[in-house]
């Protein structure tokens, strides 16, 4: 029993605290720990002091980064008159592996959620509204996730934005590419349907 190891338990539960690691998920990987060897725990230390001393925030755009500012913000090569807004550095690299997006970008750090107590004050609102009012963008390409607290923060960024002259879009969403139309579910056949294009 893991609890008659103080030393493994304590290791078993901050890797609990992990998004997506559940008890058993994080004794496997105490375990796990517990049977490398002391170069390769090492490492594993190691990488993470590198990580929390060397990686911070874009001063300008709040994704993760090395340098300030990121070397996103830094290319030359980028469209400064398009931003798209996401709530994660890891939404910014989910489309920015998609090779399709050369504007630039704005992270959030969350969506609006007042049940969890988060307000606007609690996320980069108050400095994308700022690049706005400084950088010369002529649009802003809303990519929050497609939740209902996604979905609220769009709907609160673009009245925002109504009184300004930039143009506001949100990403598309509807069938994925590959999909079988019996298996789609019924939210997305209906926003499919809804938002259809001409051919």
């Amino acid at each position: 029993m893991i609890d008659s190891v103080p030393t493994l338990t304590s290791l078993a539960v901050e890797l609990g605290k992990f998004p997506g690691i559940g008890r058993k998920t994080a004794a496997r990987l105490a375990f796990h720990i517990l049977r490398q060897s002391q170069a390769e725990s090492q490492a594993l230390v190691d990488a993470i002091e590198d990580l929390k001393r060397s990686v911070g925030y874009c001063s300008r755009c709040f994704h993760v980064t090395e340098q300030d500012p990121c070397r996103l913000c830094c290319a030359v090569d980028r469209d400064d008159s398009q931003l798209c807004v996401v709530e994660q550095p890891q939404d910014l690299m989910a489309i920015e592996r998609g090779h399709c997006f050369r504007g630039r970008y704005h992270v959030l750090h969350g969506v609006l959620s007042p049940l969890d107590g988060i307000g606007p004050d609690e996320l980069k609102i108050a400095e994308l509204m700022e690049r706005l009012d400084r950088e010369k963008i002529t649009e802003v390409i809303i990519a929050t996730n497609f939740s209902i607290e996604g979905e609220a923060t769009a709907l609160y960024l673009a009245r925002l934005m109504e009184p300004l002259e930039v143009k506001v879009t949100r990403l598309a969403h509807g069938i994925p590419v590959g999909s079988d139309l019996e298996y789609v579910d019924d939210a997305t056949m209906g926003h499919a349907i809804e938002k259809r294009r001409d051919f």
